[in-house]
């Protein structure tokens, strides 16, 4: 199994390099074809959000579209898949970052009752406690 940058993906899914995207279209059929999983991390899925989002200008419902594309993909590997689930349901109630409902997930798989935050986007989640500005 090998594993996949954020670069590569984006570049893959975004086809904006055509050199670059070549070669990260190679790894991926290369991986299909021999049938070897391709692990993508959590860390990888946030930063491709971010990315898409911010330096693309993707959409929120476009975001959507690929994350759900990428959870789907048999090829791929990802740790905590239904962790990735949920905070992709998460993402498309709420009007919080992926990122987020993440770490908030990832928290409440841990123990913990709420993550703290000063985030007001969160506030309607039951994985955050929003905690005041100023006292």
């Amino acid at each position: 199994m090998i594993g996949l940058d954020t670069n590569v993906l984006v570049r893959y899914l975004t086809l904006d390099d055509p050199e670059q995207a070549e070669r990260a279209e190679r790894v991926i059929d290369d991986a299909v074809r021999t049938g070897e999983p391709l692990f993508v991390s959590a860390i990888v899925v946030c930063e491709l959000v971010w990315v898409l989002e911010r330096g693309y200008r993707f959409t929120r419902g476009e975001v959507e579209v690929v994350l759900d594309a990428l959870l789907r993909t048999a090829q791929l590997h990802f740790r905590d898949k239904d962790l990735l689930w949920a905070a992709l349901a998460d993402y498309r109630a709420s009007p919080g970052d992926f990122a987020d409902y993440v770490l908030g997930r990832d928290g409440a798989a841990e123990g913990c009752t709420a993550t703290v935050t000063f985030d007001r986007a969160l506030s309607k989640s039951p994985l955050f406690e929003v905690l005041p500005a100023a006292e």
